[in-house]
């Protein structure tokens, strides 16, 4: 199947198969100087939060730069490329997109078989290889290639491999990191790293990707989601999958119905997420959760309104603010967010963290 009908067919692209890059002109401008120039640095260290294009561009660049830098110019008359775009049938845009090109290298974590889960990181296993690959001549000629996907998941051992990758880098290789949270690396691996930091998207931008992505949301969904997902696609994208919105609107529901609680609806609630099989919908139900508290925190703390996703929250908030001063709130955000790791992490009774929850909630807006 066609990128382009992955598309079409509301089915999103992973980053390794998407031709479709938005929000950050200022990146890709100075990707493209660079190579204009004949400055191409060895290394590049694509930063910002989760879901917002990082990865899309590692991979962008690559089949740019694989593909000869030429694919809107450099022909006849030696234009010089006005953009990193790379058409879908173009070979080598298939060749990557389904992992078949022999000059990338593509190192992210590996799945445990034993555990049926990725692992926690990225061993000194997966990055033994890059120091060969990398002083290769390239199979066609130009560019050998290493994404690592994401850095900051690099444990000690294959944060130094890749270090001495960085220190003596080959003729016509590059490697582009990707990283969520940069300060976890390495100082040294930064520091040979040419920076580029990628930003939010804006709402409008993520509403327009869902209707791209996912064509039967309406736009009163989308809207909601790119609420949620605070200018993260990627966040967006996943809380689809996984009925996030649904959840929300639910657990907004019995918020501001506190501090006269709906015991009912409560278990009803917290029942959905007691089967094993719903790891992920838990997982999604406590970040929302604890992303709402801390909303409210911040609306104690400094009087701002914050968007209303659905309607009904903030009325709630300003209850919650109004019956305890801002140290109260603080600690059962503290109490709560660590209730629920230690469900997920101790495999605890997810209903009954959930009951607990809303019970320590409630007893702080009567005391």
């Amino acid at each position: 199947m066609a990128v382009d009908d992955q598309e079409e067919n509301g089915t999103f692209p992973t980053p390794r198969r998407n031709g479709h890059f938005v929000g950050h002109d200022d990146a890709e401008k100075t990707i493209l100087d660079a190579w204009n120039s004949k400055r191409m640095h060895h290394a590049w260290l694509l930063c910002g939060p989760r879901g917002v294009g990082k990865a899309t561009l590692a991979y962008r660049m690559a089949r740019f730069v694989l593909s000869g830098g030429n694919e809107q110019g450099g022909g006849l008359f030696g234009d010089a490329p006005e953009g990193l775009h790379v058409d879908p049938e173009n070979p080598v845009f298939r060749r990557i997109a389904g992992g078949g090109h022999g000059d990338l290298k593509v190192i992210e974590r590996q799945y445990d078989e034993k555990k049926k889960r990725l692992q926690g990181e990225i061993t000194v296993d997966s990055v033994r290889t890059v120091g060969n690959f990398m002083s290769k001549t390239a199979a066609e000629g130009g560019w050998r290639i290493v994404i690592v996907d994401a850095a900051d998941e690099l444990n000690r051992n294959a944060a130094n491999a890749i270090l001495k990758v960085l220190e003596e880098p080959p003729a016509n290789a590059m490697m582009i990191l990707v990283a969520h949270q940069p300060g976890k690396l390495l100082p040294t691996i930064r520091s040979r790293c040419r920076r580029l930091n990628l930003g939010v998207l804006e709402d409008h931008q993520v509403i327009d990707l869902l209707g791209r992505y996912c064509p039967d949301l309406d736009l009163d969904d989308r809207d909601a989601l790119s609420g949620l997902a605070e200018g993260s696609i990627g966040r967006a994208l996943q809380l689809h999958d996984v009925g996030g919105l649904e959840f929300y609107t639910e657990m907004v529901r019995l918020l501001a119905a506190l501090p006269d609680a709906d015991v009912l609806a409560q278990h009803k609630f917290a029942e959905r997420f007691s089967p094993a099989d719903r790891d992920a919908a838990f997982a999604t139900v406590t970040d929302l959760l604890h992303w709402w508290l801390g909303r409210l925190i911040r609306f104690a703390a400094t009087g701002q309104a914050p968007r209303e996703v659905i309607t009904g929250e903030l009325p709630a908030m300003q209850r919650m603010a109004a019956a305890q001063p801002l140290d109260q709130w603080i600690e059962v955000w503290e109490k709560i967010s660590e209730l629920m790791s230690a469900t997920r992490g101790l495999h605890l009774d997810r209903k009954q963290a959930l009951l607990n929850a809303f019970f320590m909630l409630e007893e702080t807006m009567r005391n």
